[in-house]
């Protein structure tokens, strides 16, 4: 481009961002989650959080070695020393009274953690006593968990060897007790306490044992003859617990002022003992008049949380379970903190007990071992409650005044808001989380932690799965769902909403709990937003889902009529939930299909099958299919009703989204599955029709005209494989690929065929044998099943006897045929495994056994025609004989049970006697055939839906986020646009006087019969026949080949570039009326279909298969071929549609539905559509030479506003000029270019151009149109008439002469044309350099 064009003061930034702000407002088609997704739900979350172990400690024995008045002789005690044992100074009564009260005291302070607990004591004992009290305490217990608390500061220290000390009978003497025998009697589950000086040598002993035990498992297991083996089994240790006073070389503090028993202390009165600790700190002092004794009269009781007392010990709770949380790896976590409520009160306590004694110098051990967690700046936070709480006693006690509550909760929930709207996502998670859940328990601050909860969970499932186990949120939202408060509805249901978005096997415990009730009430309420009933619906949708309970629960609780009545609700994602909510509690459960059946709930749904969202379409199919999927006894009315369903449900075979065509496919398997022997029957006279039925296929007719030999076709060019294409329908498995490159014939088009898929056999294996399980070949292959469709379509079926043929199950099984046929693959290939799942069935029904063709595969009726680029089916090898032995196949699929019976059948073969079984041995492949179709046939559509509550619904979308890549990338590419706007507007106002420099040139894979430019790069999409290729028209090179998918029989005939302005997708129009979206195709990664559909499902296919302009330019009479052409409105997201049809069909692709048909009122086919959104009105150019304009705003009958019958011939464009007071111009293969006015009748100038046009194309912005001839040149003219440019030679090739032209195309911006011609070169023209 020239520099001063690029800096032209003319255009100002004024003109650049009025441009951008067009591109920012013009609406994108075909880029929601359903076409950018896989249709499937996200991966199941492992449930380890719900403790399948969760455990009790059933039984204590509390040990204790005290000898009151006697020490022991190891331990030299300083004077004064620590003397309290259970906070009783044991001098201070006699031996035995004090030995049986501390005993007392013990199991009291441990009755406060778990009152239920058998307690047993055992004071002084000897050795038999332990073992009697031990193994009766196993015995009791059985699986549970036992505690063991050992005190031994009545008795010397452990010993290395692994033994600690217990009294003979006389108390002369101190006796050693094995820590392994220990472990034989407790047996596992257990937990042991140690409260005694170098107490880590039991725990190291412990282990050693342990380890020992696991190895003489392990012999036993292995050699049964060892004499190990011989004895009864040592139990394993492994789920064993132990907490000990210190480490082994540590001596237990004597501090006076302490408790001798300071680590039992800890464990089981650790409030009375931190509050004493916090006393003996330097840091006290800043509390005035608080003392020891004053600690004593702290007013309260420990489980009331409105005292000072209880308050405390909830804030201990709290800061204790947080530490936890917070420094514990997750798994360790769960198992001592929340598995048993005592062990876990006991290792909270624990941390405090490591806390306090490390300020002794002496260490608490256990097993498993802790991180430390003695300097974690949660306890900070203890000091100061403690110290606000302290601070008031003075006064509380003294003057009576009110206790002012902590702010410690309201402190930890606001931290928590900060790390909600302060932080980065991918970070460590809040420390307070199990604060906020312990809050819930708390009403002063339940709705704002519940207000906080929500914001967490909306992160995404991370946070769910991350919030279930800590906390054990479970128990406690599901308590609050019994709250009858209003204010906390929005909260509960949208927390649950989340939970079960990712975790659904919550259903159980929610109808457990009568929780559905509170979200049947939730949906009822219509004064709810529709927000939160969609998110109860979800939850309902959950709670019944393939779980028999709840939906009987949810019957109970009127969920129907409930659904029923928000049918029609607004809200697009209610109405789609409420339909998958009543899909499923219908399915395979028949008391609520009856009760939908009296509250005419099919009919209500009917009307959801046209709802203007795809999705919700979807999920009334879905809730359909499961109505009449349903496997009870069949009554006539039931029958009438599943009949009545099927035909509503047949209208959507042409609906626009492919999602709804697979859900419609599950749902008439479902019918299929139901009437099973009826469409055996329909199958088999199909099948038979077929086989006596040539259908005159247009690919059997090689067109006259230049062929030339193949040894002269081009290169073979590779194809990029696609994505969605996994499944193409070629025959490329290697058997049939060898035969179909040797019979690789001519193609229709005459030229010598490229290798593309689409040009190889496709005989019996060309079903979408790369989709289906294994490669497995169908029965029906793609071929038959076309023929099927076609013949069901020309012949009189009803002469066939037997079955009236206009049956529901005729029906129904044309449209399978149908669906089988679908452009988009994943619809095709549901329908490919019904229809072969039903012709396995019948299969063994039909009187003569199945003809094979060569490859193997089992194949019903004769092979197709072989048509010219089929391969010729070489032998048929003769049907194996009754008598051969039949190898039973070891699976035989079965699709409702019992196979089929029918009259139908010949008598002859007891065919029937046996049910499945014997129909198998007629399958003649020793591997039988895979079940193709199952009754839990799925589309995922549910799933997926699901998977919009899990993700965040609060956080702003990418495309919003000003700071986003996405963004960024959509800002440059709206610069980029206008300034190509700008720039090729100054080029095209100065005017172009001349239009032959050549660009681009290169050879095409195949013969270009449709091109296009892209609007903004440099990137230009050539189609052949049934591919497509990308070129750089600026660097030369090719970016991209692939093939589009479309049937041998059928080719491209129109491409358009959607969001051209944005991400681009391409549509690409056959001839057999299929549309097809690709995206990802001129770029590095591989191309993938986003959509496909069927757009004009009535296509006359008798002139389909001649290629157009041949037809135009030899037999004009015929008038036929125009092929498919279309018209897309970015504005307006419509796309125009027509050809060889007498309706021009108007699509909407954000509803993805047919909005309009307009019937032209002509007997000739359309050949060139042309619209303009800001008039309404639509121009169309008809084989009959008229030119007719619509406006689409008034009725079918009255919407053709002009007709104008001045071309004698078949137009080849007509095209309406975008402005407001636009003309119309067309020109027709005469040559004559008319120019019409839209409200006058007659043609206000008229051109002559040359004869025998085959393409033309106008540019849209500057005023030049072009010609190209059978002629061999093309010829560009202005708008006055005048020929500015002829082209009839290659620049570069020696001046070789360009080929008949096949099609040629403007760029709508640039003044550049690109021509394709039969030559496969492909070449772009542009203005002289000098303007560029």
């Amino acid at each position: 481009m020239d520099a001063d064009l690029l800096h032209s003061p003319a255009v100002g930034l004024a003109e650049e961002e009025e441009a951008d702000m067009n591109d920012w407002k013009l609406p994108l088609a075909f880029m929601k989650k359903r076409h950018s997704e896989k249709i499937e739900g996200s991966k199941a979350l492992a449930q380890s959080w719900r403790m399948k172990d969760r455990m009790k400690t059933v039984s204590v024995a509390l040990v204790l070695c005290l000898n009151v008045g006697v020490d022991p002789p190891d331990v030299v005690k300083t004077s004064p020393c620590a003397r309290l044992e259970c906070w009783i100074d044991p001098l201070s009564m006699s031996p035995q009274k004090a030995l049986e009260t501390i005993g007392a005291n013990l199991q009291k302070q441990y009755e406060n953690w778990q009152p239920r607990a058998r307690y047993k004591q055992s004071l002084d004992p000897t050795v038999d006593e332990v073992k009697k009290l031990c193994t009766s305490l196993r015995r009791n217990a059985k699986e549970e968990r036992v505690l063991f608390h050992y005190n031994g500061h009545g008795v010397p220290r452990p010993t290395v060897n692994g033994e600690i000390w217990v009294f003979n009978k006389n108390y002369t003497q101190y006796i050693p007790l094995s820590i392994y025998d220990l472990q034989t009697w407790m047996g596992s589950p257990s937990i042991f306490v140690y409260d005694c000086s170098n107490a880590g040598i039991i725990v190291k002993s412990f282990k050693q044992f342990a380890l020992q035990r696991e190895q003489e498992l392990e012999v036993a297991a292995i050699n049964p003859s060892h004499p190990l083996a011989q004895m009864p089994l040592p139990p394993s240790m492994k789920n064993c617990i132990q907490l000990a006073a210190c480490e082994a070389s540590e001596l237990l503090p004597m501090n006076p002022d302490l408790p001798a028993d300071l680590f039992t202390s800890c464990l089981t009165t650790p409030i009375k003992i931190a509050l004493r600790w916090f006393c003996m700190q330097k840091s006290a002092k800043l509390v005035p008049g608080v003392t020891l004794d004053l600690i004593e009269k702290i007013p309260g009781r420990l489980n009331d949380r409105r005292t000072p007392l209880g308050e405390l010990n909830w804030i201990f709770t709290a800061i204790t379970d947080t530490i936890a949380w917070n420094v514990l790896p997750r798994d360790l976590f769960q198992k001592l903190f929340r598995q048993d409520l005592l062990v876990a009160s006991l290792f909270r306590n624990f941390l405090l007990a490591e806390r306090i004694m490390r300020s002794y110098n002496c260490t608490p051990v256990s097993s498993p071992r802790l991180p430390p967690t003695y300097m974690h700046a949660m306890w900070q936070a203890w000091d100061l409650a403690v110290d606000i709480c302290l601070s008031q006693l003075p006064t509380i006690i003294e003057e009576g005044t009110a206790f002012r509550h902590s702010p410690f909760f309201a402190e930890q929930l606001t931290a928590f808001q900060v790390w909600l709207t302060m932080g980065v996502e991918n970070r460590n998670p809040p420390e307070q989380l199990p604060i906020v859940l312990q809050v819930l328990l708390s009403q002063v601050h339940r709705l704002r932690a519940l207000d906080l909860l929500g914001r967490f969970l909306d992160l995404g499932p991370w946070a769910v799965s991350l919030v279930r186990p800590v906390c054990g949120i479970f128990p406690y939202v599901l308590k609050l769902l019994q709250s009858s408060a209003r204010e906390l509805r929005p909260l509960l249901v949208f927390i649950w909403a989340k939970i079960l978005a990712v975790d659904s096997s919550c259903q159980a415990d929610l109808v457990k709990d009568n929780g559905h009730k509170y979200f049947l009430s939730v949906l009822a309420d219509s004064y709810m937003p529709a927000e939160h009933r969609t998110m109860a619906v979800f939850i309902l949708a959950v709670i019944v889902n393939s779980y028999n309970t709840g939906q009987e629960a949810c019957l109970q609780g009127n969920l129907i009529a409930n659904c029923l009545e928000q049918l029609s609700d607004p809200h697009p994602l209610l109405r789609q939930w409420v339909a998958i909510c009543l899909g499923r509690i219908w399915q395979n459960f028949d008391p609520a299909r009856w009760c939908g059946v009296r509250d005419s709930a099919h009919e209500k749904l009917y009307t959801l099958l046209s709802d203007p969202i795809p999705e919700v379409r979807c999920a009334a199919v879905f809730a359909l299919g499961t109505f009449v999927g349903n496997s009870a006894e069949r009554t006539d009315h039931s029958t009438t009703i599943d009949h009545n369903v099927a035909m509503m449900l047949a209208q959507l075979i042409n609906d626009g989204s492919p999602v709804v065509r697979k859900e419609l496919v599950v749902a008439l398997s479902h019918l299929v599955v139901q009437y099973e022997s009826n469409f055996c029957t329909v199958a088999l006279q199909f099948i038979e029709e077929e086989k006596n039925y040539t259908v005159p296929s247009p690919a059997n007719t090689a067109e006259p005209g230049n062929l030339t030999p193949v040894r002269d076709s081009p290169a073979i060019p590779r194809l990029r494989s696609v994505n969605s294409y996994t499944n193409i329908r070629a025959a490329t498995t290697a058997r049939n690929l060898n035969k179909s490159l040797q019979n690789l014939n001519l193609n229709e088009e005459g030229g010598p065929a490229a290798f593309s898929p689409g040009n190889l056999s496709t005989s019996s294996s060309a079903s979408s044998t790369l989709g289906s399980p294994d490669n497995d070949e169908y029965i029906l292959s793609f071929e038959t099943i076309d023929k099927m469709r076609r013949v069901s379509s020309y012949s009189s079926l009803n002469s066939l006897i037997g079955v009236s043929f206009n049956s529901v199950y005729t029906q129904i099984w044309r449209v399978l045929l149908h669906l089988a046929a679908d452009p988009f693959p994943e619809v095709s290939d549901l329908a490919m495994k019904v229809l072969n799942s039903i012709a396995y069935k019948s299969q063994g029904a039909m009187s003569s056994p199945n003809t094979h063709i060569h490859g193997g595969s089992p194949y019903f009726g004769s092979p197709p025609m072989p048509s010219t680029s089929s391969s010729s089916l070489t032998e048929v090898p003769k049907p194996p004989t009754r008598e051969q032995p039949a190898t039973r196949p070891p699976y035989t699929p079965t699709l409702g049970g019992q196979a089929p019976h029918s009259h139908q059948f010949p008598r002859t073969r007891k065919m029937f006697d046996k049910g499945p079984e014997q129909a198998a041995e007629d399958g003649d492949e020793p591997g039988g055939h895979r079940n193709y179709i199952c009754p839990a046939l799925q589309t995922g559509l549910c799933d997926w839906s699901a998977k919009y509550f899990a993700q965040p619904v609060m956080k702003i979308p990418e495309e919003h986020d000003v700071e986003s890549q996405v963004r960024m990338e959509r800002q440059w590419r709206f610069l980029r646009n206008a300034r190509v706007r700008r720039q090729s507007h100054c080029i095209t106002q100065r005017g172009v006087s001349r239009l032959d420099d050549q660009i681009f040139i290169n050879r095409n894979p195949g013969v270009p019969s449709v091109v296009k430019f892209h609007p903004f790069n440099a990137c230009i999409a050539v189609a052949d026949k049934d591919s497509i290729c990308f070129w750089d028209w600026e660097k030369g090179e090719r970016l991209d080949y692939f093939y589009n998918g479309n049937p041998r029989y059928t080719r491209i005939t129109a491409m358009e570039y959607l969001n051209g302005h944005d991400c681009s997708l391409l549509l690409t129009a056959t001839d057999d009326g299929a549309l097809r979206i690709w995206k990802n195709f001129a770029d590095q990664k591989n191309p993938e279909m986003v959509t496909a559909w069927q757009g004009l499902s009535d296509m006359l296919p008798t002139t389909r298969g001649l290629a157009r302009r041949v037809s135009i330019y030899l037999d004009r009479s015929k008038q036929g071929g125009a092929g498919m052409v279309v018209d897309w409105e970015q504005e307006t997201g419509l796309l125009m549609t027509s050809g060889d049809v007498r309706v021009i069909r108007i699509w909407d692709t954000d509803r993805e539905m047919k909005v309009q048909d307009i019937p032209t009122g002509a007997d000739s086919c359309v050949t060139s559509l042309s619209c303009d959104s800001q008039r309404s009105l639509i121009v169309a150019g008809l084989g009959d030479g008229s030119v007719r304009v619509f406006d689409r705003r008034m009725g079918p009958n009255d919407c053709r506003v002009m007709t104008y019958r001045e071309h004698g011939a078949w137009v080849v464009k007509a095209h309406l000029q975008k402005e407001t007071d636009g003309h119309i111009i067309s020109v027709s293969v005469n040559g004559d270019v008319r120019f019409f006015e839209p409200r006058t009748p007659d043609s206000i100038n008229v051109l002559q151009t040359v004869k025998g046009l085959t393409a033309l194309d106008i540019h849209p912005r500057a005023n030049l149109f072009a010609c190209g001839s059978m002629n061999q040149f093309i010829a560009v003219y202005n708008a006055n008439g005048d020929v500015i440019s002829n082209i009839k030679y290659y620049d570069g090739f020696m001046g070789q002469r360009i080929g008949a032209i096949s099609c040629l195309a403007f760029h709508p911006n640039w003044p550049h044309l690109a021509v394709g011609s039969n030559d496969y070169y492909m070449s772009i023209y542009s203005a002289e350099k000098r303007l560029r």
